[in-house]
């Protein structure tokens, strides 16, 4: 697997934490389950941390990315000359009470593809192992750390453990689809991604909820596609439950190969977070400046006590 440019990535998310998807198919940047968390995939940087990918196993194939019009919901095509095949991205919005579900569903336009699907979490940046137990439609991935919750793996199609990996070969025909969910599992709350209408019912509602949020946007001048899809990712770098905005999804991405300066972006630095807050405000956005001027006035609070304002800040406001 080689390493992909960090612009060949579209960026999802669902508020709380973001993952990159290349070209190929790969999920191959992902904090879980914030966007300080430690990482599960982190192939970006290191071909041994950590990847998700779903792709067709033969044939020589153009790729091409692009979102759902005015949505965080992206669109990775392979077209060959013996067919189709397209994925769907997303992370689900909390309002179906979600646990961070990464959803991924691959479908075949035309012909008759054989499909191959790797989910090989590594936790805590890769220092931490775990163990895989599968039951009935899911694997659960238990890490040997207190830092990450465990994932549940829910599939579509039959599955097996290779190596600590989740791996999947199947063929699809046209307008044939698989699907496949990535979420916390949590022991003390049922999981609705087992509903057999759950991938349909969770790409309505994201869909809707980023409509409606660009639907506020008070631009109207000839850049609007332009202007919306950057404001959408700006609104991907927020965090709703605490309402600082991150300055990046990633770290570690060095200026240039070999250098020092790769620096972590994944916390508020205040003044990342006003540039990306005048550019929300200029559009409309006046409730995530309202949250974010919150969060600051309680770090202004802490300066009264003594404490000068920082550079940065964690997105909970924890100063280390």
């Amino acid at each position: 697997m080689n390493y992909e440019p960090i612009e060949n990535h579209g960026v999802i998310g669902d508020l709380q934490t973001s993952a990159l998807v290349s070209l190929k198919g790969t999920v191959d940047f992902m904090c879980f389950p914030h966007f300080d968390s430690p990482t599960i995939f982190a192939s970006l940087l290191d071909r041994e941390r950590g990847y998700f990918q779903i792709a067709p196993v033969q044939g020589d194939f153009k790729h091409h990315q692009r979102y759902f019009p005015d949505t965080n919901i992206l669109l990775t095509r392979f077209l060959g000359e013996g067919g189709v095949a397209e994925i769907s991205d997303f992370m689900a919005m909390q309002n179906l009470g979600h646990n961070h579900n990464l959803v991924r569903r691959i479908k075949v336009v035309r012909g008759e593809m054989p499909i191959r699907m790797v989910c090989a979490p590594k936790f805590d940046y890769g220092r931490a192992g775990h163990r895989v137990e599968k039951r009935d439609g899911e694997l659960i991935f238990i890490p040997k750390t207190r830092h990450q919750p465990a994932l549940r793996l829910r599939c579509s199609v039959p599955v097996r453990v290779v190596n600590g990996a989740a791996v999947a070969e199947f063929t699809l025909r046209s307008d044939q689809t698989a699907s496949f969910i990535l979420e916390e599992a949590n022991p003390r709350e049922e999981s609705l991604s087992k509903n057999p209408d759950y991938v349909s019912d969770a790409f309505k509602e994201t869909m809707n909820f980023w409509l409606a949020w660009v639907a506020h946007s008070q631009y109207r001048g000839r850049w609007r596609e332009m202007v919306n899809r950057s404001a959408l990712t700006l609104k991907l770098l927020t965090s709703r439950p605490n309402g600082s905005i991150v300055a990046a999804a990633t770290f570690g991405l060095p200026e240039h190969i070999g250098g020092g300066r790769n620096w972590d972006y994944r916390y508020t630095w205040i003044r990342d977070s006003s540039f990306t807050l005048y550019a929300l405000m200029r559009l409309g956005y006046t409730e995530e400046a309202k949250a974010f001027m919150d969060w600051i006035a309680q770090r202004c609070a802490e300066r009264a006590k003594l404490r000068p304002l920082q550079v940065m800040y964690r997105i909970d406001g924890q100063r280390e």
